[in-house]
């Protein structure tokens, strides 16, 4: 084939791809959902009952490869009680400058308590704002959820837990519980004891 040929057919392709549909995404202004199994920001878990799910064993620290997790375990006492286990995870901290979200931390929890979202939006202007603590990462209280901490549910054990056994029924009792103890329940037997 002759230099030519060559060269006219290269512009050839070139001038077909000039008519195909761009497929170039406007992306912030619009935004495309991501798949379902997208590694995105972490997120630690929640019990039904608002306890953490984080037992501060930092198997996910030793999991990940780029050093981006640390984590701080301490002692639950039963004055102060944060998950149904031992020990609950006092510091937590996720460094996304490091983080190349490959989901080995997710594998390596034991209780699944720190599970991976769909937000890919994480840019920051400073360096400090994209290591995220524990309060930044732990999931939001759902409605029956009471924040830790807490006893757990009256007559389970942390096997219960870790088995699904509490559920958002018995999670509901153990809210409405605490809040009687605080003295900030408004239920409907609330009024009832008032009257009597």
């Amino acid at each position: 084939m002759s230099d030519e040929r060559r060269f006219f057919r290269g512009f050839g392709v070139s001038f077909t791809q000039m008519f195909k549909k761009v497929t170039t995404e406007q992306y912030p202004e619009e935004k495309v959902p991501t798949q379902p199994r997208y590694h995105g920001r972490h997120q630690l878990n929640r019990h039904p009952d608002g306890l953490e799910k984080c037992i501060g064993c930092e198997l996910c620290a030793w999991a990940c490869p780029a050093d981006a997790i640390f984590v701080e375990g301490a002692p639950n006492t039963e004055e102060e009680r944060f998950s149904p286990g031992e020990r609950y995870g006092r510091v937590y901290q996720i460094n996304y400058l490091r983080c190349i979200f490959c989901g080995l931390c997710i594998e390596a929890c034991p209780t699944r308590a720190l599970t991976m979202t769909n937000e890919y939006e994480l840019a920051d202007s400073t360096r400090a704002a994209l290591i995220f603590e524990k309060q930044d990462l732990l999931g939001p209280l759902l409605p029956g959820m009471v924040p830790a901490p807490h006893q757990m549910v009256p007559g389970t054990t942390e096997t219960d837990y870790y088995l699904g056994k509490v559920t958002g029924a018995v999670a509901a009792q153990s809210a409405e519980a605490e809040a009687r103890k605080l003295g900030t329940w408004t239920g409907p037997q609330a009024d009832e004891e008032v009257t009597a």
